[in-house]
This record gives structure tokens, sequence and C-alpha cells, in this order.
């Protein structure tokens, strides 16, 4: 079967898509809420299945990361627990002395995922 060349500019228009149908345009649109061109609304209809499965495969790496910075509260909370329960003065700095490199650099992920705000999906980001 020959491979299907996936463009690059189609993924981007399906990951700003918003897929329901605008009676007043008679086209999808935008994330944002803008109506599609008419170009952009028979680019997305032509899209390949190639290039509608890329994008899947992009919201579904995206839903991973929001689910990600979601449980990060959580995670943190489970990640610190047993550097807590050796310690008799519990703070963080306590902690982090119990930490080896490796511990610290899980340590500044889940922090930044708990401070850094939140990616808008698009296309190739995820």
């Amino acid at each position: 079967m020959p491979e299907t060349e996936i463009r690059p500019a189609v993924v981007a228009l399906l990951c700003d898509s918003n897929f329901k149908y605008r009676r007043d345009t008679k086209t999808w649109s935008h994330i944002d809420g803008r109506p599609f061109t008419k170009e952009e609304q028979a680019t997305a209809l032509h899209a390949t299945r190639d290039e509608f499965e890329e994008f899947a495969a992009q919201h579904t790496r995206y839903m991973e990361y929001m689910r990600t910075l979601e449980e990060a509260p959580e995670a943190l909370q489970r990640f610190l627990a047993p550097f807590m329960e050796q310690l008799t003065r519990k703070t963080l700095g306590n902690a982090v002395e119990l930490m080896s490199e490796d511990e610290r650099s899980e340590l500044e992920r889940l922090l930044g995922l708990m401070i850094e705000p939140s990616r808008r999906f698009t296309a190739y980001t995820f």
C-alpha cells in the first residue's frame, strides 16, 4: 500500500477546527469562532484519512498532557509522602535534602506542571 503524504498545513487546520457545522456560513469554524473560508472548508473536507489520523494522534497526546496537568497536584502529594514520612520537621526544603538528583528532577517537573499555565491545542506541539 503506497504511503500518503501528510500535508502539515491541513493537519494544522484540522487542529484549529471546531467541527460543528455553522448554518450561517455553511462551514465549520476555527476554535476561536471565526468561520472557515470556503477554501478552508474545502481543504478540511478533502483531508485524507492519514491527515485525520495524524490530527487524532496529536489530539490524543494533547488530552494526555491535559490529564497530566490535572493530576499534578495529587501526583506531587504522592511523590512527597515517602520523604515527609521520614521527617520530624516536615518542610519541602528538608524533603529535598533527602532526594537524589533524579528525584529532585521529578520534583521540579511536577512543580512545573502546577505553576505553568496550560497550553492550548495547536498542531505539532504535542
